[in-house]
């Protein structure tokens, strides 16, 4: 199709001339030679060496047009395949079709075309009159048909397309090649963003006008009954206008109304809580089947995870309880523990990870309560504000995508982090035992001191033993399985049981104190009166919530990267954000209730994820290797919905010995360090280079070097424990968690290389 040369004022004649240039001219470039339109026409040093000029020498001219002339595309041999991409192409040309690069190049590279093939067969497709024109009310569809354009108020099903536009009154509308080019550098989801604030606006706007009918239509109103002259035929049809554009607007609401929320939500949900949502939902009903395709495995490690997270929550109730005067004890540490736990379980995004009290939680609940107490401020209501402001923020992270920014949480960080949860739990057990000791009767009869110091370390050896049992060469695979299964269980109902025999009794060896009747502490109510402090203080609490968020993101996203990493071999996928909103939902109807927060518990994680594991020893190897891992939400509500069931029976947890609990915790934390290369490093620095595997880092730092790195993070740690312990500090530690971060970011690299990080495990994140 020969593009004329002769110039006129004809706005269709022109608009059909810059068509099929600026076409010629995209198809070039999606052979990767970039032609600009009209706005850096002047760009051009000459013209198109593929268009020869019939009769006239070459010459420079700005927007590509000739005089004098007539451009002619060069004789080619005609393809299907590149008359097929000149078509798909010809809809983005003409601005009424979007696609990415790689549905333009596509099937170009495809059919194998030149640059010329691609210009051929583009200039030579005729286009649809009815298309050409800036006021074209017709437009071109995927599949060539040319239909009616969408009016403002006509919707798809009409029969017509809806094509976005710029409105000409506030902006010029830009031409085929500009929205092509634009398109080019946007990728699908700017594009669905764009589009949906499009139609949002759109309908926002039908809404409004309606209601600025209503509005006239009252005002006439008033008018007509303020003036004095008016008959009553005219106050009726000034009523029956207000009724009509008030059933209008009415009708708008309901019409529009879920659209606009729609959008409204479309817009505040991230990219990435949109993709969490859509991998957990296509699993979500296998989530609960799962369990039930492998029974003898789910039972026990239902059995054994029932007291591996009842012991932390009786132990930390017990100890919040002298650190709160009593505010919050055992009953709210048990309730909120089996509450929160059945519903993370069933919103969560990852379900073989756990939320459980922590130390480091209860370390924040003691400096605030201590930092209430000194400026004689009610605990509850600030308690209550911070852990709503904590959830606001953990929601607008967890919808805003932010765990993606845990990358930069390098193996610095969690190792240290880890390092931290697993010296509380022996802190705390070594902390109970020692108790016995000073708190003895009589000082020179220590007999249930060391009496209680036996179960405790006979509780930790025998149940490091029977989770290790099924690697051992005893019995065959069945019985090892049933041993690591069930082992846990009996130990600690053997131990309650022998301390209840008279031979032991007499030694009173210290149980479980819990109360024997369903009580809040203090026989306070159940919900927490809000508004009892000032507004002044309803919004400082937002200072202290933005740290005890800051602890909650380092938590819960740590806990949860341990248990999906590619080592143990889970299929469904993560969802971070999904994690992170549902901790914010449980964390603001905990703060509502006065109850103890939750967060990602490590060790209860790791614990279940391992439960639910099945593996074998590899022989050539002389390892335990993963076979499969049985992903449920069905263990971990049945789990917490026992714990909550546990408030029903607290005069059975009487008979359960403290040293007993405080083997589980040694045993809690003893399992945390396995696989902890900062732990590993400490031994590894004074043994031998020989003995040490070809991988080590040892051999590429040496000694001195590997010693530095094993020595900063000790620093690292001493110093996140000191801040902990101190009661004047304590309320702010989760910051000097962050400073971790700083750490491996800034002043790391200028020590080590990047292939000493490497050799670490520690790459720098991308």
């Amino acid at each position: 199709m020969p593009v004329s040369d002769k110039r006129n004022d004809d706005p269709v004649s022109r608009r059909a001339h810059d068509a099929i240039v600026t076409r010629a001219s995209l198809a070039l470039m999606a052979a990767c030679i970039l032609f600009a339109h009209a706005g850096i026409s002047e760009a051009f040093s000459s013209q198109p060496p593929n268009f020869r000029e019939a009769g006239a020498t070459p010459s420079r001219h700005a927007g590509f047009r000739p005089t004098g002339a007539v451009l002619t595309p060069p004789p080619l041999q005609r393809r299907p395949e590149i008359d097929q991409a000149g078509s798909s192409c010809r809809g983005i040309l003409l601005g009424r079709r979007r696609a990415s690069p790689k549905a333009l190049v596509s099937p170009v590279a495809t059919a194998g075309g030149s640059s010329d093939e691609i210009a051929d067969s583009l200039t030579n497709s005729d286009v649809p009159d009815e298309l050409i024109g800036d006021n074209s009310t017709k437009v071109l569809t995927d599949n060539g048909d040319v239909v009616n354009k969408c009016d403002e108020d006509d919707e798809p099903e009409d029969g017509c397309v809806v094509v976005e536009s710029t409105n000409s009154s506030e902006a010029k509308a830009p031409g085929p090649a500009t929205s092509f080019l634009e398109t080019l550098g946007e990728s699908e989801e700017e594009r669905s963003i764009k589009r949906n604030e499009i139609k949002l606006k759109k309908n926002v706007k039908e809404v409004k006008e309606a209601a600025k009918d209503v509005g006239e239509s009252v005002s006439v109103l008033k008018n007509k009954l303020v003036d004095q002259a008016t008959n009553d035929e005219e106050v009726i049809l000034a009523v029956a206008e207000v009724t009509g554009s008030a059933g209008k607007l009415g009708g708008k609401i309901v019409d529009r109304g879920p659209s606009i929320l729609g959008r409204i939500l479309l817009m505040l949900f991230s990219k990435e809580i949109r993709e969490d949502f859509k991998r957990r939902r296509s699993v979500y009903a296998s989530d609960w089947t799962d369990a039930f395709s492998n029974k003898r495995q789910t039972i026990p490690a239902i059995l054994f995870l029932y007291f591996a997270c009842l012991a932390p929550a009786v132990s930390f109730g017990t100890i919040s309880s002298q650190l709160t005067n009593g505010s919050i004890g055992v009953v709210e540490f048990l309730l909120s523990s089996g509450c929160s736990g059945m519903v993370y379980a069933a919103l969560c995004g990852q379900p073989m990870a756990f939320i459980a009290p922590t130390g480091l939680t209860l370390a924040f609940i003691s400096g605030l309560f201590r930092f209430c107490s000194m400026n004689s401020i009610p605990f509850f209501p600030v308690y209550s504000w911070v852990g709503l402001w904590t959830s606001f923020f953990m929601i607008s992270l967890g919808m805003a995508g932010s765990s993606k920014f845990i990358r930069y949480c390098t193996r610095f960080t969690d190792e240290v982090f880890n390092g931290l949860l697993s010296i509380n739990f022996i802190y705390e057990a070594v902390s109970s035992l020692r108790r016995n000791f000073v708190n003895a009767p009589d000082p020179s009869n220590l007999t249930m001191p060391f009496v209680a110091l036996s179960m405790a370390l006979g509780t930790f050896y025998s149940t490091l033993k029977v989770t290790a049992f099924q690697t051992s060469k005893y019995f065959n695979k069945r019985i090892r399985t049933i041993v690591k299964d069930f082992g846990p269980v009996s130990i600690l109902a053997g131990m309650s049981v022998l301390n209840a025999l008279p031979t032991l009794r007499r030694f009173s060896v210290p149980t479980l104190s819990v109360p024997h009747v369903f009580e809040l502490a203090g026989g306070r109510k159940f919900l927490i009166p809000l508004a009892s402090v000032p507004w002044s203080v309803r919004a400082l609490c937002a200072f202290p919530a933005v740290l005890l968020t800051a602890l909650f993101f380092m938590d819960q996203n740590i806990s949860v990267r341990v248990v999906n990493n590619p080592d143990n071999k889970l299929e469904k996928g993560p969802a971070y954000n999904l994690d992170m909103v549902a901790l914010g939902l449980i964390t603001a109807g905990l703060s509502v209730c006065g109850l103890p927060w939750m967060c990602g518990a490590t060790v209860q994680s790791l614990n279940h994820l391992r439960a639910m594991t099945t593996s074998h020893f590899n022989e050539e190897t002389q390892s335990v290797e993963i076979d499969s891992v049985t992903e449920t939400r069905f263990t971990g509500f049945t789990i917490h919905a026992l714990i909550f069931a546990t408030i029903r029976a607290l005069p059975l947890l009487s008979y359960l010995p403290i040293p007993v609990v405080s083997g589980v915790f040694l045993f809690l934390g003893k399992k945390l360090m396995v696989g902890n290369s900062f732990i590993e490093r400490i031994g590894d620095g004074a043994a031998e280079r020989r003995r040490l595997g070809k991988g080590h880092p040892i051999h590429l730092l040496g000694r001195k070097k590997m010693n530095l790195f094993t020595s900063l993070q000790i620093l690292c740690l001493a110093g996140l424990w000191a801040f902990k312990q101190n009661p004047a500090t304590a309320i702010f530690f989760p910051s000097v968690i962050g400073l971790l971060m700083v750490i491996r970011s800034l002043i790391l690299p200028k020590y080590f290389t990047e292939e000493e990080l490497v050799a670490l495990g520690d790459p720098t994140p991308t």
